[in-house]
């Protein structure tokens, strides 16, 4: 089933109602085949009136083309779904729940659950190790300038904030990661599980990332030293760049994150910038091709 739009009143059009909803919903789970048993995986499945039935004897149980996506049990339409994938996929920003909310009739208290489960969604699955030229930094998210180093330091009387590292591929794709700390145990920790050791890295003069020339081709562009750009190709401008647009869209659009949701939020961005280069349509089909298997339940997204 193919599709093209590039406003919310072409998507609306495209999915007039459930049923083309469901449909386009099987084509791009099973890839256009047979439908394929959440329980077990089990391919051979009998049709029913409300959906299918595992033929494995071993299972045997009853699905639905929602069935272990992040639309099982909710009670709005995938209509409504669909519209809200959009809108929070294309806004280069962002979509705040109260705006949702507005858009698509629905209460904030369902646009905020809406949103959040769109964004545990958006989490890459497996991504691979990155290649060739990768920017790494580290930035602050809300807070107090204590362990901070002196480039990193905000103004006094801010909230207490909470440590991301971003690792990009130039040209490429970025990878964020929320953390207690920024140690060099942490930071390298995490170069090396996400990193090819073929990469050439390039961070600032953070001591944390002192070391990682034993496993890496490591540049330093030393900031505090008015140093920006070192033999004219290493710098980390990208993703300080990617960090604009995530602190921007976060003042702007929802203007306070708690720690707690801040790695959805980080998805969410992350999700956009890795595919900036494509069509509204593509995107969408990529975001709905990531609804199986990664349902938050609301329970799990407001307890303590």
């Amino acid at each position: 089933m193919t599709s093209q739009f590039n406003s919310l009143l072409q998507v609306l059009d495209f999915f007039k109602d459930e049923e083309t909803c469901k449909n386009y919903l099987a084509d791009k789970r099973w890839n256009g085949g047979a439908p394929v048993c959440p329980h077990c995986g089990h391919t051979h499945v009998y049709t029913t009136t409300r959906g299918y039935k595992c033929a494995n004897k071993e299972c045997y149980k009853k699905f639905t083309v929602i069935s272990g996506t992040i639309f099982e049990n909710t009670k709005i339409g995938l209509r409504t779904w669909f519209a809200a994938m959009y809108l929070c996929t294309a806004h280069k920003k962002g979509i705040s729940s109260l705006q949702l909310s507005r858009d698509l009739n629905i209460t904030q208290k369902t646009a905020w659950f809406v949103l959040h489960r769109i964004r545990e969604m958006l989490t890459e699955n497996a991504p691979e190790l990155l290649e060739g030229t990768v920017e790494v930094d580290e930035t602050y998210v809300g807070g107090k300038n204590k362990n901070r180093h002196a480039n990193k330091k905000t103004k006094e009387g801010e909230r207490d904030k909470t440590p991301v590292v971003g690792v990009l591929e130039r040209d490429g794709n970025v990878s964020t990661y929320v953390v207690d700390e920024t140690t060099g145990e942490v930071l390298q920790g995490i170069m090396r599980a996400k990193v090819s050791t073929s990469a050439t890295l390039i961070t600032d003069a953070y001591k944390s990332y002192a070391g990682l020339a034993r496993d890496y081709k490591h540049v330093t562009v030393k900031h505090s030293e008015g140093n920006y750009v070192t033999d004219k190709v290493f710098h980390t401008n990208n993703i300080e760049n990617f960090w604009s647009i995530l602190k921007r869209g976060i003042i702007g659009i929802y203007h306070n994150v708690s720690p707690k949701h801040l790695h959805r939020y980080c998805n969410e961005f992350g999700f956009r910038y890795n595919s900036r280069k494509i069509k509204d349509t593509t995107r969408f089909e990529l975001s709905v091709g990531r609804a199986d298997g990664k349902r938050l339940r609301y329970t799990d997204l407001i307890k303590k």
